[in-house]
């Protein structure tokens, strides 16, 4: 196994080796040399050897990729490089042999190494052999790789020259972004496939998601949309272990996420009693006094047949307990009617509960079957017209529990974010209002002087059932 020709990203083109694989040994791995690629003046260089199969290939690329939509210029030569990332190959111990002779090499010419791919599955095998390397990074270890070039040497894009911003492509508006801590789901509930289409959990380390945020913040993001598939178990995967200096636990993060500067919304926050420790923190004013948690309903039997906890009344105590610590927390959840088993009585109890919880903002789904759900396989399955009455009668009794909120929180004075500004008003949102999913926040006299991603004072005038109208408050 021989080095390849240092290779950028496809959409790139290729650019000359920084170390010549000698073709008749690998032809396989030989690429044509092509010029470099022209870089602006002060823009920080990267360099990569690349060694193993094209998977290890595909991974030089993406990295490279992410490297050149940040504003780094890819280098063709040790010299020329700040800093070189060697993709190692660790699959036959002769490929080990060539991949620590590649890091030697690469430390002897530059001195600057980041360690990725195969062989940085082993890290005290290859600082063994190298403890000066920087960092060593795993195979598919994208982030790990980012976060070591850029603590070396930092980014610096030019939005106006590079490839892409240095927020990337976003579909959301400028002043807000969701931030994804993890991805996959360690749950079994019957009527979820969501574990077999993703797998399950794995977190992002801590200090990673934390130096995204802080990156969005300088970008001019206000509000950070904290989502993953269960927010509470983040880091459970990673045994909450702690790098460089930030503790992989949703307690920890919420709290490193309250120092970026901008609005914290936690989304997706199953109810593990550790929850409660959130809480403390958003009465700090650290992250919003906003948790979206989905009970998905309060039957002890229609929780079991969803495979999901069933201590409602627990989780009453709960609720009680954390609007002592914080008054003005915003609950939201989500529910099913119709699940199947699901009898007059089971609904009713969810009813009741509703009543007792008085949640300030709640969605509703009518069940269906979801292709590969075992929840199909259930008996008692409940009729359509069945469902949608119920869930007819659940809208009705959270609209009068929202309308009854907001009524209450008309004459007082409260931050909102400013969405969108046209001739007729300014659409904004207060601290309980998640966008898309939530309410509004209306100013339609004095606005004049708004713009998106604002946040200003204003005093509530007006409610509905699920908006709010006001006027702005001279500072």
């Amino acid at each position: 196994m021989k080095r390849t020709l240092f290779h950028a990203p496809r959409l790139m083109g290729y650019i000359p080796p920084m170390t010549q694989n000698p073709p008749d040994l690998r032809p396989d791995l030989a690429r044509p040399a092509i010029p470099d690629l022209p870089s602006r003046a002060g823009q920080p260089r990267i360099g990569m050897v690349s060694l193993g199969c094209p998977k290890a290939l595909v991974d030089a690329e993406r990295i490279l990729t992410r490297l050149r939509a940040e504003g780094y210029a890819i280098s063709s030569d040790y010299q020329g490089a700040e800093a070189v990332i060697v993709n190692t190959c660790g699959f036959l111990d002769s490929a080990k042999a060539e991949s620590l002779d590649a890091i030697g090499e690469a430390l002897t010419e530059n001195g600057r190494v980041i360690v990725t791919g195969c062989l940085g599955a082993e890290p005290d095998y290859v600082t063994g052999a190298h403890p000066s390397v920087l960092a060593v990074t795993g195979p598919h270890q994208y982030e790990q790789v980012l976060d070591a070039v850029h603590k070396t040497v930092p980014p610096a894009p030019d939005p106006f020259v590079d490839l892409l911003p240095p927020t990337g492509v976003k579909l959301t508006p400028r002043h807000y972004s969701y931030l994804k801590i993890s991805e996959g789901c360690n749950h079994k509930c019957r009527f979820c496939i969501i574990p077999d289409m993703r797998g399950r959990l794995v977190s992002r380390p801590a200090h990673a998601v934390l130096r995204e945020a802080e990156r969005l913040v300088a970008a001019g993001v206000k509000e950070l949309l904290v989502i993953s598939q269960d927010t509470s178990a983040y880091g459970l995967d990673l045994k909450h272990g702690e790098t460089q200096g930030h503790r992989a636990h949703i307690t920890d993060l919420a709290r490193d996420l309250g120092s970026v500067g901008a609005w914290v919304r936690l989304h997706y926050v199953y109810p593990y009693p550790h929850v409660r420790d959130l809480v403390p923190l958003m009465a700090e004013g650290l992250v919003l006094p906003y948790l979206d948690i989905p009970f998905q309903h309060a039957h002890p039997e229609t929780l079991k047949r969803m495979a999901r906890p069933a201590a409602a009344a627990k989780t009453l105590d709960e609720i009680a307990a954390w609007r002592a610590i914080c008054p003005e927390i915003t609950l939201r959840s989500t529910f099913i009617v119709g699940y199947p088993g699901e009898t007059e009585e089971e609904f009713q109890t969810l009813l009741d509960w509703l009543d007792e919880a008085q949640l300030d903002r709640v969605g509703c789904f009518r069940y269906e079957n979801v292709a590969g759900a075992r929840s199909n396989a259930l008996p008692h399955h409940v009729p359509e017209d069945v469902k949608e009455n119920r869930w007819q009668l659940f809208m009705e009794k959270a609209q009068a529990i929202s309308e009854a909120k907001l009524a209450a929180k008309v004459g007082s004075r409260t931050e909102v974010i400013v969405d969108s500004v046209d001739s007729e008003g300014a659409t904004c949102r207060t601290k309980a209002d998640a966008p898309e999913i939530d309410g509004n926040l209306f100013i339609d006299d004095g606005f004049e002087g708004l713009a998106p991603g604002d946040i200003v004072t204003v005093k509530i005038e007006e409610a509905s059932e699920y908006d709010l109208w006001g006027s702005p408050i001279s500072s």
